[in-house]
């Protein structure tokens, strides 16, 4: 835990400029996440519509997540002192489950995509001795064991290698785990296959919503799917408590999400920083930057380059 004055001082978050996709710099400044969760997004009632309604800004302002496109301009209007920059738009998907059973969500994917999905399962069963089991783990006890498992197949992902956005092993997130499943807000489950755990799901619960929070599989099994095998046994899983509102996928688009998510809102993650030559020139550089990316992109969608020039930045 940080000082009374480095909480009110704020995060310091590294605001990314980027082209193509590629990170050309950064953007530092202290700022008060505030993040938003499911209920708030759908909820008819006011969200932050007025400065009073947020908590209290970090030195340079505030980084709201997730804040709804619906309600922007209410929130301009409320926040006319302050510098507002929405630095990117995506659905955040999610599951409605009160209303619905497993079987309903998988009607709800395509005739085609139900006949690649049991495909990719019967493909991992086939390929080892005994097929592969699935293991759920909720109690104080079974998370421990399962920290210690999933940890140890984070650290080979390519979520941890690439992105260090693997399972958090250390002796506080694990402390927390537990804690959390001491009170039944915790799920979890692990693919094993000829006895080796090839894949991982786990699945806080916030006011009965699981929260998609940490999804990792085996290199070497890949090609086999067995995470996207492992999330569709989950829910049948899930489903069979009838105890959860809603799966919620957060922050950000993605094929997974959106292939298995049945609703989504539209948001935006949205910048308030104070009035200041510093934080307005700032902001003039990264949408100068953004706005000449765009740009580039229609000239060469126009021109039919756009995959060649990609292709080459990768390199």
């Amino acid at each position: 835990m940080g000082t009374r004055g480095e909480q009110e001082a704020g995060e310091p978050v590294a605001l990314r400029i980027e082209i193509a996709g590629r990170p050309i710099g950064h953007v530092r400044r202290r700022l008060r996440i505030v993040p938003h969760g499911l209920d708030a997004l759908l909820s008819d009632g006011p969200l932050l519509d007025g400065q009073g309604d947020l908590p209290p800004a970090g030195r340079d302002g505030w980084l709201l997540r997730s804040m709804p496109v619906a309600r922007l301009s209410a929130l301009e209007g409320a926040m006319a002192g302050w510098l507002l920059s929405v630095r990117q738009v995506y659905p955040r998907h999610y599951i409605p489950m009160e209303a619905a059973g497993f079987d309903d969500w998988w009607q709800g994917f395509s005739a085609k995509t139900r006949s690649t999905l049991s495909r990719k399962a019967r493909r991992l069963a086939d390929r080892f001795d005994g097929g592969f089991t699935v293991r759920s783990y909720s109690s104080a006890d079974e998370v421990a064991e399962f920290m210690t498992l999933a940890g140890a197949l984070s650290a080979r992902t390519y979520q941890q290698r690439l992105m260090q956005a693997g399972l958090p092993t250390d002796d506080e997130h694990i402390e927390q785990a537990i804690a959390d499943a001491a009170q039944g807000n915790i799920r979890a489950f692990l693919l094993f296959a000829e006895g080796r755990a090839i894949a991982y799901l786990y699945l806080p619960v916030e006011h009965e919503v699981l929260i998609y929070a940490h999804l990792g599989y085996d290199p070497d099994f890949a090609d086999l799917s067995p995470g996207t095998v492992l999330h569709v046994e989950a829910m049948r899983q899930l489903y069979a408590e009838g105890r959860f509102r809603a799966f919620d996928f957060t922050e950000g688009d993605g094929a997974h999400k959106a292939q298995f998510g049945r609703a989504s809102v539209a948001c935006a993650d949205v910048l308030l920083l104070r009035q200041s030559l510093r934080n307005r020139a700032a902001l003039g550089a990264m949408r100068a930057i953004d706005g000449f990316a765009t740009g580039a992109k229609r000239l060469l969608d126009r021109v039919g380059l756009r995959a060649k020039v990609k292709a080459l930045i990768r390199r």
